[in-house]
């Protein structure tokens, strides 16, 4: 069975038509701890989505991975998925290699679905590049997070609406995005958003305010302590990078949240790198350790 899944009529009109060819991708990753070891212990996948390998940078005690999706690019039509799953004890750490780009939809949607499930005693990062929206781009992003009770999750997500580079704007598509945190089966934390350009809230001082990028940062790993979320508070961007930048973090019970709302995916990424240094010691008792694929 081959990785493209061929979409066409049997209608002698549709047949007339070149087919439409649709990838239908996905990735499952399986982590365990042996003998103070964190390891791969299952990669499984279907298409063009891969790991292009498992790490340790930082010892044994952290397994880190770069997911691949070879094409380079997401066409409408096309969905990923990815399912990683950490057995009791293990830590994982996921990254991407470069900005992920998702293409003009031609009237189809493009969808990304993650499911993270974090067994007793387990910590898993993901810390993926950016995703660039192109101008027409219609996308789904869901992700699913589902924790044992002594579980700690830190995830990052970097949007930027059109292509900066060739100074594209978002004028058409929609992203429909959702995010939701169990710790045994109780909701924790859920987002779910809804936008297209043409909404107020594009434009609105109360939502993104004319700006092409938004990111989000969520750690769930129980209360913050004050100390560390005083230090994060004083972290700030680097403003030359981007003068319009508007931050901030907050607290809840058992969530840590920062944002992000400017012009540079570089300097959100700065941002969340330098509150990454002062609170992955508290989450996971180790200090940050870049992936070495960020210095590529």
């Amino acid at each position: 069975m081959d990785d493209a899944t061929i979409l066409q009529s049997t209608s002698p009109l549709a047949q007339e038509q070149p087919a439409l060819k649709c990838w239908e991708a996905s990735l499952s990753l399986d982590f365990s701890k042996r003998h103070d070891r964190s390891y791969l212990a299952k990669n499984l996948h279907v298409g063009p989505l891969v790991l292009q390998k498992s790490l340790h940078p930082e010892g044994d005690a952290v397994c880190h991975g770069v997911v691949v999706h070879p094409p380079g690019g997401v066409a409408g039509g096309d969905s990923l998925t990815l399912n990683v799953s950490l057995n009791q004890g293990a830590y994982a750490l996921l990254t991407t290699p470069g900005a992920g780009k998702w293409y003009k939809a031609n009237g189809q949607q493009a969808c990304q679905y993650l499911k993270f499930n974090l067994g007793k005693n387990t910590c898993f990062e993901w810390l993926p590049q950016e995703n660039i929206l192109f101008d027409g781009a219609q996308v789904k992003f869901n992700s699913e997070v589902s924790l044992d009770a002594e579980a700690k999750y830190a995830g990052w997500e970097v949007l930027c609406f059109g292509r900066q580079a060739q100074k594209e704007v978002w004028q058409t598509g929609h992203l429909h995005q959702n995010l939701s945190i169990r710790r045994n089966g109780k909701l924790i934390w859920n987002e779910l958003s809804f936008l297209e350009p043409e909404q107020k809230v594009m434009q609105s001082i109360v939502g993104l305010h004319g700006n092409a990028v938004s990111a989000s940062f969520v750690i769930a790993a129980g209360k913050v302590p004050d100390g560390v979320l005083a230090a994060c508070r004083e972290i700030q961007p680097k403003l030359a990078l981007d003068m319009q930048a508007r931050y901030g973090v907050t607290t809840m019970p058992e969530i840590f949240s920062a944002r992000y709302i400017g012009q540079s995916a570089q300097c959100a990424r700065q941002y969340f790198e330098s509150l990454w240094q002062i609170l992955r010691p508290w989450y996971a008792g180790l200090e940050a350790t870049r992936p070495r694929i960020w210095n590529t």
